[in-house]
């Protein structure tokens, strides 16, 4: 308990809302810049003769920068999106069921208690919906971008696995998410993130296929080239950001728990216990992952990443690697001392 430091969640707070205020803004940003470039790109294709004069036509007003104004349009369209459907796309590909107080299954019923006595332990002003997915792997996650709008998530493998002192730990996890705000934060990086490298890729192989008239050719040549270095350097500079925001919100959550049921074994148990299990079963579960649809979206929010136990979701640059710190760091702060 020594190496756990006491977390101030109303100061986490204001730090998170802070933080999603400055992502955005970045983030909107990055869609203006592509859309001039995409604007640029289409009056070369339609006769003008230079960068430069196009940026002038546009500065005057002469030349409306369509694309970027729908670009603009698309984020704030996905953004409202997010924010009043987060559950709902949380939980896309995957089968699931709601658990209320009513719930006559045991296990369901445990849930529910343990879930309504740590609400009253954070301090939360509303029960968040309660979910089970019906799957085997053993993990959870939150969802939500206030507490009236708040869920939580867990698979059916991971309820019938751990012990109640467990269970408590993992959903104070998650419920500590919802308390510092993170979520929010979390998921506008992940979506706009992922709407940009959409968009770079429309113009990289836009760019590539298309037919160009000679006298553009130059200046196509050098806009292709700015398209060729973005397509590489925004996915990592996307990559990093989830990766900081993602490992520095698990390590809060982590003392989040901690704080609330004023222990560190049972959370650290939970953890061994679901990265023994992934191991394994890394087989069974990497198929179970793979042929569930939009794993990605889920994959920053899970309570354990399954790539640290071999199980690979590839499907963009941004699975490329681990979302979540270390086990070993992660115990570490917990103050239990894991070797392999």
């Amino acid at each position: 308990m020594e190496n756990i430091k006491s977390v101030d969640w109303r100061q986490q707070l204001k730090m998170n809302q802070y933080r999603t205020k400055v992502v955005i803004f970045l983030f909107f940003l990055i869609y203006l810049a592509l859309g001039l470039l995409i604007d640029i790109y289409l009056n070369l294709n339609s006769g003008q003769t230079s960068v430069s004069n196009i940026l002038k036509l546009i500065a005057t007003g002469v030349i409306i920068p369509k694309a970027t104004l729908v670009l603009f349009f698309i984020a704030l369209i996905s953004l409202w999106v997010t924010l009043h459907f987060s559950d709902q796309l949380m939980l896309l590909g995957t089968e699931y069921q709601e658990v209320t107080a009513t719930s006559s299954n045991q296990q369901e019923q445990q849930l529910y208690n343990v879930i309504e006595e740590l609400k009253i332990a954070a301090g939360l002003k509303y029960m968040p919906k309660i979910y089970i997915i019906n799957a085997n792997y053993m993990n959870a996650f939150a969802s939500g971008f206030s507490e009236k709008s708040a869920m939580v998530a867990i698979t059916r493998g991971l309820l019938e696995k751990l012990d109640r002192s467990e269970l408590q730990a993992v959903m104070a996890h998650e419920l500590s998410h919802i308390r510092h705000g993170d979520i929010k934060l979390t998921m506008t990086a992940s979506l706009l993130s992922n709407l940009i490298l959409m968009v770079v890729d429309f113009l990289f192989y836009r760019l590539i296929f298309a037919q160009q008239e000679e006298e553009n050719g130059k200046n196509t040549a050098q806009l292709t080239f700015i398209i060729m270095i973005l397509r590489f350097i925004l996915p990592i500079v996307t990559l990093f950001l989830t990766f900081y925001l993602s490992r520095t919100r698990e390590y809060m959550a982590d003392a989040g728990c901690v704080e609330l049921t004023r222990d560190n074994q049972p959370l650290a148990k939970a953890l061994l216990k679901i990265h023994q299990d992934t191991l394994k079963n890394a087989a069974d579960y990497q198929s179970e992952y793979a042929n569930t649809a939009h794993e990605s979206v889920r994959r920053a929010s899970y309570l354990y990443d399954p790539s640290q136990a071999g199980i690979s979701m590839m499907e963009s640059v941004n699975n490329l690697f681990s979302t979540h710190p270390d086990l070993k760091n992660r115990l570490k702060a917990l103050g239990i001392d894991y070797h392999d």
